[in-house]
């Protein structure tokens, strides 16, 4: 029988995954305040102002702060004089102290937020219920579901990806096998088993950690693209990196749609410490760029 994780554990747990939301936030503020001010890529302030909204909705009082400019002064969005006093006012509620001095201007939190601030509907209706979920599995399949779940937060991973990852790979069957030799929960082929220390493949804990582990990388390597990852975990990153994108294998195409379905989103949170980002994803935006000013 497996042992649940004490309070203090899952207290821990929690705790990372609010430090991996943090991280991405960061991250994306960074990301945005690059393309607002044309630092080493194209500038493109519509975008910036996309990617500033999705920090600011993570928590980040920068991004907060930032994106209420933009409203403010009308850069890369229609000005809103209602948007920005809002955003300065929850920038300021956080501690920012630009925030705080530009209220002065500005006037009251008047609570009206541009739309990419609303978590979008289609997650809030596709998101799995996890718990439901495991206690609809046989009894063996919740000992190993339930352990994913449980581990899948130390690695900044959300529970729903993590089992949408080990149901659709082994059914979370611990003695799977495939006929390319991918073993156990989580599918490891021999490769990806010492690439990330895992010995006994068929272990469950061992082999559940080794694929968490896997997935953080990708996670991070895609910069948070559920897509590109889920089919990085298939079909290895490599092949993702030479098609630019999801790559044409049927079989790979079909696994990155289930994938989706099942966790809702397109985005997930990311360590950018684990690894830096594929040098692909930032030729992709160029050519984006590109394209726009075309």
């Amino acid at each position: 029988m497996l042992a649940l994780p004490a309070p203090a554990a899952l207290a821990v747990d929690d705790k990372r995954v609010a430090q991996a939301f943090a991280e991405q936030a960061r991250y994306l503020a960074k990301e945005a305040q690059s393309y607002e001010h044309g630092e080493g890529v194209p500038r493109d302030q519509p975008y910036a102002a996309r990617l500033y909204c999705e920090s600011a909705r993570l928590g980040d009082p920068e991004a907060m702060y930032s994106l209420g400019w933009m409203y403010a002064n009308g850069r890369g969005v229609e000005r809103n004089d209602a948007y920005a006093n809002t955003l300065f006012a929850m920038a300021a509620f956080i501690g920012n102290t630009h925030a705080e001095r530009m209220q002065r201007y500005t006037g009251d939190y008047t609570g009206a937020v541009p739309d990419c601030l609303h978590t979008p509907s289609e997650i809030l209706q596709q998101r799995w219920p996890v718990e439901g979920l495991i206690a609809r599995l046989s009894a063996e399949r919740q000992a190993v579901a339930r352990m994913l779940a449980d581990l899948a937060p130390q690695y900044g991973i959300q529970p729903a990806l993590a089992l949408a990852i080990g149901l659709t790979e082994s059914a979370l069957n611990p003695e799977a096998l495939s006929p390319k030799n991918a073993m156990g929960v989580m599918q490891l082929i021999p490769e990806t088993a010492l690439r990330f220390n895992v010995s006994r493949p068929y272990d469950p804990e061992q082999n559940i950690r080794g694929g968490l582990a896997y997935l953080r990388w990708l996670l991070a390597y895609f910069e948070g693209d559920i897509a590109l990852a889920a089919a990085g975990y298939n079909a290895g990153e490599g092949a993702v990196d030479r098609h630019r994108g999801v790559p044409p294998y049927r079989e790979t195409r079909a696994y990155v749609d289930r994938i989706l379905r099942h966790v809702g989103q397109h985005r997930h949170p990311f360590d950018s410490a684990v690894v830096g980002p594929s040098r692909m994803l930032r030729s992709l935006r160029l050519a984006a760029q590109e394209d726009h000013e075309t």
